[in-house]
């Protein structure tokens, strides 16, 4: 917990989330102590970019580092430092191993209790996190309202999606923070089409769920017997999580107390507790814990475009 004192009763801040993506896969490649040592290293340069510019850091948690910052173009300007200075450094891990972070944003109310800081803005920073990619920073349109014009010219809308418990869509922006992205980049850009998800198939043992828009729409995973996937676990909810067919994207909704964990093929992990993330190609769900594939626990999941 960092030292920097919590910002004030329904103040309106940028909120950041940063986290490292594939750390499993780190300690894989190098080791405990090594992967340890360069997770630590990502989190220092998150804190120093936070402090750089303004921010307080209000908590760590693992390999995420959550911050606020008085103004959307300071949280954007750390965030574009946090990215060069972690992703594809080669000197944080060598032998030809990678590291890099993904980070969210939003600009909105939060109220601040024992050191910490709640409200929906929260979420919405959070849910941005979860949809990005690695190397990519992701906002919403409100936070792009609140930046500079130089800052507005280096973001573009990627997609609009719907948020859980509120009717109204939220517009996703990409910010561009590397120089050759920018230059690239078009004048104007429509929002990308959304992709066309045919059919999820998830499999665990012997059991096998198949959702699409002419089948399955909603599919419910946890240890109870009334579930559409029963998995059977002691860290594991009766009601775990729920897995729905929206707008053509098939999205996880975690309702448990321990957490749910994917690990995509390509490397790319995401981790929710009472959160929702997209999935996407192939890889595995596990729940309250991690499991590799092949594990007793492991559910396999596979989206087919």
């Amino acid at each position: 917990m960092s030292d920097a004192a919590p910002v004030g009763d329904e103040d309106q801040v940028a909120i950041v989330f940063a986290d490292v993506v594939g750390s499993t896969h780190l300690y894989e490649a190098l080791g405990d102590d090594r992967a340890r040592e360069t997770v630590q290293r990502c989190l220092d340069i998150m804190k120093e970019a936070t402090e750089q510019f303004g921010g307080a850091v209000i908590k760590t948690m693992g390999d995420e580092v959550m911050s606020t910052f008085p103004s959307a173009d300071d949280a954007m300007n750390a965030a574009s430092q946090m990215q060069q200075g972690i992703t594809n450094n080669p000197n944080l891990t060598g032998d030809g191993t990678s590291v890099s972070i993904r980070i969210g944003c939003h600009y909105g109310p939060v109220v601040s209790q024992d050191r910490d800081i709640f409200g929906v803005a929260v979420s919405d920073a959070s849910r941005m996190t979860s949809r990005a990619k690695a190397g990519q920073i992701l906002t919403t349109g409100v936070t792009v309202e609140q930046l500079s014009g130089e800052w507005k010219g280096l973001v573009r809308q990627i997609d609009v999606t719907t948020v859980r418990g509120r009717s109204d869509e939220v517009a996703v922006f990409e910010v561009l923070w590397q120089p050759e992205e920018a230059t690239s980049m078009l004048p104007a850009v429509d929002v990308i089409p959304r992709r066309q998800a045919v059919s999820l198939s998830l499999s665990y043992n012997e059991q096998k769920v198949t959702m699409s828009e002419a089948e399955l729409k909603n599919a419910t995973i946890g240890r109870a017997d009334d579930n559409d996937l029963v998995v059977k676990g002691n860290l594991i909810s009766r009601l775990h999580a729920r897995v729905e067919l929206v707008r053509n994207r098939f999205m996880l909704v975690d309702e448990s107390t321990n957490g749910t964990f994917v690990q995509r093929d390509d490397g790319e992990e995401s981790y929710v507790r009472r959160d929702s993330v997209e999935l996407s190609g192939s890889g595995v769900i596990s729940l309250g814990r991690v499991a590799v594939k092949g594990a007793p626990l492991a559910i396999e999941y596979t989206v087919s475009d």
